[in-house]
């Protein structure tokens, strides 16, 4: 254990997710292959939204967001995750698990905001479509923006504090593969009931406001929907709607297992496997989901190639 000064940890060692080294070669080779995915898929809507005039629109701005908070989150731990794989002793210093946990908690609390922003933009689009543009205009989308990336940021100052003002003197073993909050509390040298009640709290708060703003629109969405006529425009609706409703359900089925759990129905070992599915599935998948569901998104991308193909031929 390196300690500083005989009492204060200066590094942490993570666990991860097993010991055995035919394991985790496996895992290396299926956590780097989704990495790359990730990176690439990510990557790929992010040059689409940006070379085709047709996804220039409020829903692909936040779009954009969403795949930027995605690489942000993955590359802050999967990297770190992989290297520890490799090695007999996975170590990370005092100040890079504090910025770990920092970047991870500000990242997941913008999430949060920003499927609740999509969900109202959403709900604009198909309950005012006449008013849509006129409401979701640049200036305002880009403050909507602003205010996840700063919601996320300012509560993740919140949270890491309550974390590492604890003191930390021994041991110093994280039984996970990343810092996360709930693991690194378990290492601290001091009561942490009432820090535990602030993060449950302040998880259950940052969950529930955008979860209930994105229900509120998407009731009225449906009541809208239920009166239309159309069976093009109801068509229309449920298809806008479905790659936003894909994404929520995967990201708050996970994240909320994990924040909304009361202290006592905790389980290590099972909090750092449901960890994966945040922390690299989710982020993998989004872009598949909005590149599989969307049909502009997939015009853009054969408009792409058609151009690639021409200009090699």
């Amino acid at each position: 254990m390196a300690v500083r000064n005989g009492t204060t940890v200066t590094e942490f060692i993570l666990l991860g997710l097993t010991s055995h080294p035919q394991t985790k070669r496996l895992l290396f080779a299926v956590f780097l292959a989704a990495y790359m995915l990730t990176l690439c898929g990510n990557l790929t809507i992010l040059v689409l939204i940006r070379v085709d005039s047709r996804l220039h629109t409020p829903m692909y701005f936040f779009v954009t967001h969403l795949s930027l908070i995605d690489i942000c989150y993955t590359t802050t731990s999967v990297p770190q995750m992989l290297t520890n794989l490799l090695s007999d002793r996975g170590t990370i210093s005092f100040v890079g698990c504090v910025g770990q946990l920092y970047v991870n908690v500000a990242m997941g609390v913008a999430e949060c905001f920003l499927l609740a922003v999509m969900a109202y933009d959403r709900y604009v689009a198909v309950c005012h479509p006449l008013h849509y543009a006129a409401t979701m205009e640049p200036g305002l989308c880009s403050r909507l923006a602003g205010t996840c990336w700063v919601s996320g940021f300012l509560n993740s100052v919140v949270l890491t504090t309550v974390t590492f003002f604890l003191p930390y003197c021994g041991p110093n073993q994280i039984n996970h593969f990343f810092c996360e909050a709930p693991a690194v509390l378990q290492l601290a040298c001091a009561n942490t009931e009432s820090t535990e009640a602030v993060i449950y709290t302040a998880g259950v708060i940052i969950l529930m406001i955008p979860f209930a703003l994105i229900l509120a629109s998407y009731i009225r969405i449906l009541a809208s929907v239920i009166h239309t006529r159309s069976a093009t425009s109801r068509h229309r609706a449920f298809s806008t709607c479905g790659s936003h409703l894909a994404v929520v359900s995967l990201y708050y089925g996970t994240i909320s297992f994990m924040y909304m759990q009361p202290r006592s129905s905790h389980s290590l070992e099972r909090d750092k496997k449901v960890s994966v599915l945040y922390a690299v599935v989710t982020p993998m998948l989004n872009p598949m989901i909005y590149t599989l569901r969307n049909k502009e998104v997939k015009g853009a991308m054969l408009k792409v190639l058609g151009k690639t193909s021409t200009a090699g031929g």
